[in-house]
């Protein structure tokens, strides 16, 4: 180990350790910045305690509305579209993970009034725990050892969490019908996903509108935002100061202080690879699991699986009886045939009947099913592109000879 001596012959580990520790401490931003928006959510974000990478909470503006998803959202009787897919309609079903040409069909109700908060008790709250506990063994073994720079370097980065939660504790505040006069369409709503999967919703206009239509607002507890500026200057003077203490603390406390370090590091990583409705309370919305006739019972959701994106479009007619929302949202070229094969898919899809049959595994609770009627939509428009094939090939030929 002769790399470690020094030129006088003496080991200079401690020197190594200025070098690496005050690193540690501002790695792991990505998956900080991950969960961060429910994270802030939650009561807990005031709790003192260590994080990685403070400074990703510590923005000089903060975000005014929640990550949308992509996605085609297109409201069947409704009218309404949007190019994107709201956070919360997305988290509370979401079917961005089926296989592609996939469908789903879901009801959505709303079981009560109460507001979308995160989860009291979470994979979130343990790693947050587990910050305020490495946090309060670090300040014991400082005491003990009776390091005065550690002491400081623990109580700055431990209240620097107190002070991001305070800038940034929010609520989520979902849309409202204000008028509740006159009757209003169902609200059932066609997600489309890049893959080429769709996602029924059969919901109430009131539903669709929050979860869907509606922007979701952020209100933070701090609203001011020179005050919340003039905090993350504050924060960020804490940091620095934190990290510079840390550099000048005992060999013994800097290991200790990597060792937390890496540990909380992997934590929110781990965390961060966790599906995000795991983070969520959704108590307030009953998902209902609906199926096709063909529908695979041993898979998440029930989807009817599909070879190409035609199929799918189908059973998604069948679903909605209706073609507006495919002309809304673009789900198909703009040509003749492809018209004519939307029109006899329409009616086809007003032969669809109703069954019920078990859940599969789940003491035979009935499922509602919807039958796909025999129909080769495939081969059918496949037909109807020869068929305009030949039309557009004989008018050019007609056009050539009359030149």
């Amino acid at each position: 180990m002769h790399w470690l001596q020094g030129t006088d012959g003496q080991a200079s580990l401690q020197q190594l350790q200025l070098d690496i520790v005050g690193f540690l401490a501002i790695l792991g931003e990505g998956s900080v910045l991950a969960n961060a928006q429910v994270a802030t959510l939650s009561k807990w974000i005031f709790l003192p305690r260590l994080i990685p990478a403070p400074q990703a909470l510590m923005r000089p503006t903060r975000p005014t509305k929640l990550k949308s998803d992509s996605g085609w959202v297109s409201g069947i009787l409704s009218g309404n579209y949007r190019e994107y897919i709201n956070h919360i309609g997305n988290i509370v079903c979401d079917a961005s993970n089926l296989p592609e040409y996939s469908v789903r069909v879901v009801t959505i109700e709303r079981k009560n009034d109460s507001a979308l908060k995160a989860k009291t008790v979470a994979p979130l709250t343990v790693v947050l725990f587990l910050g305020f506990f490495l946090s309060c063994i670090l300040l014991g073994l400082s005491i003990w050892l009776d390091d005065g720079m550690s002491i400081v370097a623990t109580v700055l980065l431990s209240l620097l969490t107190s002070l991001i939660g305070l800038g940034n504790k929010w609520e989520l505040k979902l849309p409202e019908r204000r008028w509740k006069g006159g009757k209003v369409p169902d609200g059932d709503v066609v997600i489309r996903y890049p893959k080429g999967n769709f996602l029924i919703v059969r919901c109430k206009e009131d539903v669709a509108r929050e979860l869907y239509f509606a922007p979701e607002t952020i209100q933070y507890l701090l609203q001011h935002g020179p005050a919340y500026r003039l905090l993350s200057l504050v924060g960020t003077m804490m940091l620095m100061g934190g990290v510079i203490c840390l550099a000048n603390a005992q060999i013994e406390l800097q290991i200790a202080w990597a060792g937390s370090y890496m540990l909380l590091g992997s934590s929110y990583w781990i965390v961060a690879a966790l599906p995000g409705k795991l983070h969520w309370d959704l108590s307030s919305y009953n998902v209902i699991p609906e199926c096709l006739s063909d529908s695979k019972m041993d898979m998440k959701g029930y989807p009817s699986l599909n070879e190409t994106f035609t199929q799918a479009l189908w059973k998604t007619i069948v679903m909605s009886k209706n073609i507006g929302w495919i002309r809304r949202s673009n789900a198909c070229p703009d040509t003749q045939a492809w018209q004519e094969w939307l029109v006899e898919a329409r009616d086809k899809a007003k032969e669809v009947r109703f069954a019920s049959k078990p859940l599969n595994g789940k003491e035979g609770k009935p499922l509602t099913t919807w039958q796909v009627p025999v129909w080769d939509a495939q081969k059918r428009l496949g037909e109807l592109l020869n068929a305009q094939a030949e039309t557009d090939q004989k008018s050019m030929k007609e056009g050539y000879e009359e030149v």
